[in-house]
């Protein structure tokens, strides 16, 4: 019974609005179906699955169990057992002018050998997001074509 993919992420937020936003500009997830839950939220979609839930920070009914969030009037207890999220992407340099064109500040960084670009960014919330670029190789100038004579 081995596991098969992540499904999803759940991030609980003191303003889920800003962070939906946040994520629909930055990395162009979009909103999508969610079930009728009994406390309010939104399911964000990349392609046709719903990998980041957002839940209301203060709800009760949002939380299950006892678990160490900020507290709703923005003081921060540190970080939990969640470091950061990362999702795989094409394209480094098109994500780079979206970043940028939404004012939202990045560290890249490239791995030896050159076969993984990473760009990392914090959200709303302070979770920190990781967007990797696998095999992707930096553009090669063109090359001239030579026409053969005949």
């Amino acid at each position: 019974m081995p596991l098969q993919l992540l499904e999803h992420y759940t991030i609980r937020s003191a303003d889920m609005e800003a962070t939906r936003d946040f994520y629909c500009r930055a990395i162009g997830l979009r909103v999508g179906k969610r079930p009728p839950l009994a406390f309010p939220g939104y399911w964000l979609y990349c392609g046709e699955t719903p990998v980041v839930h957002l839940v209301p920070l203060g709800d009760p009914k949002a939380i299950r169990g006892r678990v160490n969030v900020p507290a709703a009037n923005g003081a921060k207890p540190g970080g939990g057992a969640v470091d950061h999220v990362a999702f795989r992407a094409e394209n480094a340099p098109a994500m780079r002018r979206r970043l940028a064109a939404a004012n939202i500040p990045f560290e890249e960084r490239a791995q030896p050998g050159g076969l993984l670009t990473q760009l990392f960014f914090d959200d709303p919330n302070g979770v920190t997001v990781e967007i990797n670029f696998r095999n992707e190789k930096k553009a090669q100038p063109k090359r001239k074509r030579r026409t053969r004579r005949r």
